[in-house]
């Protein structure tokens, strides 16, 4: 599993109509299954008067992804707006649809359902995500400045610090570093748990 990702920063909404039906793409980061669903609720309540509420989403650390066609021919909507979502993760979708009377066809709806989701992740503000390993490291007064230096955001984060008898600092470090800076620590004698 890769430590970067993107995602996005908030909801983001897009209104377009095809053939006198009326799609609302709303996209929304989530991080669970259960936030999703919760997501979902709302907006089926919101647009109770809607014909469909077809949805997908894909999570990281879960490494899940799913999607529905709410009631549409099968394969015309969720698969559709999972592929709108493409490569980010921690992204849910629903498309909502108002039906206006002309058919699209599983093809033109394919399109509609796609191209809904794609215009509310235009509309989102894209964010870098970076999974990280906490380490707790003790280290002498005179030798803090040795830590200072290795910290080097978004690669390793500062996050803590406890100063007593003892004195603990806690880094975040980006998985892909951890064993490189476990090394590091171990050369330079420092004591330190992850």
């Amino acid at each position: 599993m890769s430590d970067h990702y993107q995602t996005i920063a908030g909801f983001a909404e897009a209104r377009i109509k095809i053939e006198r039906s009326d799609f609302l793409g709303i996209a929304f980061p989530v991080t669970t299954e259960e936030q999703f669903f919760a997501e979902l609720q709302k907006i089926q309540k919101q647009y109770f008067d809607a014909t469909h509420h077809c949805w997908a989403f894909r999570l990281h650390e879960e490494a899940r992804q799913r999607s529905s066609d709410a009631g549409e021919p099968s394969g015309t909507a969720g698969r559709p707006i999972l592929a709108a979502i493409g490569e980010f993760q921690d992204v849910g979708a629903v498309v909502v649809r108002w039906y206006g009377g002309v058919k699209l066809g599983t093809g033109g709806l394919s399109r509609a359902y796609r191209e809904s989701a794609a215009a509310a992740m235009r509309e989102a503000t894209v964010v870098d995500r970076y999974v990280y390993r906490r380490f707790r490291v003790t280290v002498p007064f005179e030798t803090m400045g040795t830590i200072y230096r290795m910290v080097e955001p978004p690669h390793i984060l500062l996050v803590a610090e406890h100063f007593g008898e003892t004195n603990e600092l806690e880094l975040d470090v980006r998985l892909s570093r951890a064993d490189e800076l476990a090394k590091t620590l171990t050369e330079k004698r420092f004591g330190f748990d992850r």
